[in-house]
């Protein structure tokens, strides 16, 4: 069994779910935690994982959109991160690569979401793209008072790496570790505990090879397990026992209604 930690499940390449669903159950892929990047983002998941029990959301606004944060958005995340389907706070982080925002903004904005996360006892799901520094400085002041830390398709060096292991962080593994260009992700894979590894698709995005360059799904996972399990040496039911086991601690599946 394997558990998606991190997909979209409410954008329109998803549209005919339940054959989606099918073939991500014939891969072994039995969970799956959809993602909001915004308010409606949010929504859409809370409303897929109230109708499917295989399916869990998470709430929140992505650094693209940071400026927009206001306080009356901060009330609404508030209120859906209270659904008894909501398992994490995120997607947020910081993205300097895009730049779409201003940095203070994307720093104020990562702050309020990280506090509205202590504040209601929830994960937080973070994505850094070119800004693990500035991410680093801020998450020191909260990784304590989380209720657990995942960094969503994680691309730092393994220097990096350490320093999110070290906060408590669990390293989200996408479809690109399959690249040959990968070394640096594939290193971070070979050397992190197994205990803090979680399996992703990113889907629609970043489809592992054999199907690079074409829209990912979630039954995709199983390539990106069978790659991790080619570079620690392990069988592939090695990685899904403990994968899977890290995405029910971390997102505490196992006490949401629901969960298989």
């Amino acid at each position: 069994m394997f558990i998606d930690t991190h997909v979209h499940l409410d954008f329109p390449e998803f549209v005919q779910l339940d054959q989606v669903l099918s073939r991500a159950f014939a891969n072994g892929v039995r969970q799956m935690v959809t993602i909001g990047i915004d308010p409606d983002s949010s929504r859409k998941a809370v409303a897929l994982a109230q109708e499917h029990a295989e399916i869990h959301a998470t709430v929140g606004l992505h650094p693209h959109g940071a400026r927009i944060l206001d306080q009356s958005m901060v009330e609404e995340l508030r209120r859906l991160g209270r659904h008894p389907r909501v398992v994490a706070i995120g997607e947020i982080g910081l993205d300097y690569y895009r730049d779409r925002q201003p940095r203070d903004t994307q720093q104020q904005c990562l702050r309020q979401q990280l506090e509205l996360a202590v504040e209601l006892g929830l994960p937080v799901v973070i994505h850094v793209r070119d800004a693990y520094e500035d991410f680093l400085g801020i998450i020191r002041d909260y990784a304590r008072l989380l209720d657990g830390l995942v960094l969503h398709c994680f691309s730092g060096d393994w220097a990096v790496a350490r320093e999110c292991l070290d906060l408590g962080g669990y390293l989200s593994i996408p479809g690109t570790v399959t690249y040959a260009k990968a070394q640096i992700q594939q290193e971070v894979v070979r050397k992190a505990p197994l205990d803090r590894l979680l399996l992703e698709t990113d889907a629609p995005f970043l489809a592992p090879v054999p199907y690079r360059g074409k829209s990912n799904e979630p039954a995709y996972l199983l390539h990106t397990a069978e790659k991790v399990a080619e570079l620690r040496g392990l069988r592939l039911a090695d990685v899904a026992g403990s994968t899977t086991a890290n995405a029910r601690a971390v997102f505490h599946l196992a006490d949401r209604k629901g969960s298989g």
